[in-house]
């Protein structure tokens, strides 16, 4: 009797390890330095009637995901190669249209690492991304690269929502204010809403998640109770952090202060705290740049996997690291002599809005192919019903919002 429950035990075990590793994964690669732009952005821009938009992204964040993630697990298959059997070469125009997301965000996320060390210890941003790059390639080289960037994440989640909470206990909340206008907005912007859905799920990060589990051993429908905890778990974590921080700007904007432009999300914690306030800023930014450099990488250079057997995973596995340290070496480069792209943060969060209903779209209708699935497997109507709303909504706020901007 032992000796057969043992290794079902030993594999929930590592199942809900490797779920909650993805869920971490997920959450801190979308709470990055686009991440906090975004928010204070939108939280300056529209006040309480943010509060709309943020309830708006959760309902949609749990759609796609629980979507996205049981797809490509039950499936047993990477996202771009589910898309390559919906129809020939269009994997590949997912991967091109993942990878290009996650490259431009990643220069942001570099950059955003080392804007953070400037503000702590007063080196260069560019010297402070470079300090940043090479920590992320040695989690990423080191054996057990896996568990390394999981442990990383979830420490600097623990940072980040630390310091989120002491600026709400320094500051007087306008709870009231918040909730009235989160349920009944005086005004709805379609572009807030593109771009922190795109900015949480879309793009590289709604992937993140499904392509670790895989990575993590998860397959087939035995495994759905852990993709279900492990989405569930991520999109709690990113909320909760978006309206701890949607909070604290909301605060800062009703007592008639005008956030900085030019850095938004940092004159919420200077005029919060003082110069205390802003240090800890420059801690939560470094700590938002490093988990969003290690969630865009490992999900990025995920897409470039199109491995369909033992011998075509192997060589993927042993070019891997080349590939990782390519692509965090490329974006620190782009960053040293161009610069960080700060306008480029929002409108890759838009962008990555207008991948989102792709991807999706893809997805579902490998859902109902049996020769992708299995014959066992029944997708939940309520899944395909909302996820297909989903597709409509974001395609239509997505041409509203390129409308808006051109």
């Amino acid at each position: 009797m032992d000796n057969k429950t043992t290794p079902t035990n030993n594999h929930g075990k590592q199942m809900r390890s490797v779920a909650m590793g993805a869920a971490f994964l997920m959450a801190m690669a979308a709470v990055g330095p686009g991440f906090l732009t975004q928010t204070a952005t939108f939280t300056g821009k529209l006040g309480a009637n943010f509060g709309f938009a943020i309830i708006i992204c959760i309902i949609m964040d749990v759609v796609v995901q629980l979507n996205i993630w049981r797809i490509i697990v039950v499936s047993g298959k990477r996202a771009q190669v589910l898309a390559n059997e919906v129809f020939p070469g269009l994997g590949y125009l997912l991967s091109t249209l993942v990878a290009i997301g996650g490259l431009v965000f990643n220069i942001g996320n570099v950059g955003g690492a080392g804007l953070g060390l400037n503000v702590l210890f007063g080196i260069s941003p560019e010297n402070g991304a470079v300090i940043a790059a090479v920590i992320a390639i040695c989690i990423f080289i080191v054996k057990n690269a896996l568990k390394a960037m999981d442990r990383t994440v979830q420490i600097l989640a623990v940072i980040k929502i630390g310091i989120l909470i002491y600026i709400l206990f320094v500051t007087k909340i306008p709870f009231q204010a918040a909730a009235t206008h989160a349920f009944t907005p005086t005004k709805i912007d379609f572009y807030s809403i593109v771009t922190i859905v795109g900015g949480t799920v879309g793009g590289y990060i709604s992937f993140s998640g499904g392509h670790r589990l895989l990575d993590g051993g998860a397959k087939g429908i035995k495994d759905i109770k852990y993709i279900n905890e492990g989405a569930l778990t991520g999109i709690t974590l990113a909320s909760i952090i978006r309206i701890m921080l949607f909070l604290a700007g909301l605060a800062v904007v009703m007592e008639g202060f005008k956030l900085d432009p030019a850095n938004p999300a940092a004159s919420i914690f200077l005029h919060a705290a003082g110069n205390f306030g802003y240090k800890f800023f420059g801690l939560l930014l470094f700590a938002s740049g490093m988990s969003s450099i290690l969630g865009s990488t490992f999900t990025s250079t995920s897409f470039l996997d199109y491995a369909v057997n033992e011998r075509t995973t192997a060589l993927f596995k042993k070019y891997r690291n080349s590939i990782v340290i390519s692509f965090i070496v490329f974006s620190t480069l782009i960053f040293y002599f161009i610069g960080n792209p700060a306008k480029v943060l929002v409108l890759v969060g838009a962008l990555n809005g207008f991948v989102l209903p792709i991807a999706l779209c893809i997805l579902l209708v490998a859902v109902r192919k049996k020769s992708i699935m299995g014959k066992a497997y029944h997708h939940p109507l309520w899944l395909t019903i909302t996820g297909w709303i989903v597709i409509a909504f974001m395609a239509y706020a997505s041409v509203d919002t390129l409308f808006e901007l051109f």
